[in-house]
């Protein structure tokens, strides 16, 4: 059974840093493309990062550039989000996701792409 769980999400102020984890099982991971997506609320679910098995493609979406940093470690099933820099806009639920449509969803980072869904963690960004 394919499972997702993310982790490390939580109230910081702006300028701060957080690290998210997803935590995979059930499939493996380095013959996925694995996305992280942010959801605010009233606002469609958009692409933050995306990184493909074997590292040699990586996406970001324009708003995280220069302050999100995706990596992932297959030995330990485990995909990384680290963002630094944060903003009040940055504020959504984030949700970790895998793509069977490896080279698409890494070029695109579009969420209709995705699969397989974890159930998400809030990150708040507000002083």
């Amino acid at each position: 059974q394919v499972q997702l769980v993310e982790s490390g999400g939580g109230l910081v102020q702006p300028g701060g840093s957080l690290r998210l984890s997803c935590a995979t099982s059930g499939f493996a991971l380095e013959n996925f493309a694995i996305g992280w997506f942010r959801q605010a609320p009233g606002k469609e679910r958009e692409g933050v990062s995306c990184i493909s098995g074997n590292n040699a493609k990586i996406w970001y979406g324009e708003s995280v550039k220069g302050r999100f940093t995706i990596s992932r470690d297959d030995a330990k099933n485990t995909v990384y989000l680290q963002m630094n820099s944060l903003e009040p806009e940055d504020t959504a639920v984030y949700y970790c996701a895998a793509s069977t449509y490896i080279l698409s969803a890494v070029a695109t980072g579009r969420p209709g792409l995705f699969e397989y869904w974890g159930q998400g963690t809030q990150v708040t960004v507000s002083s």
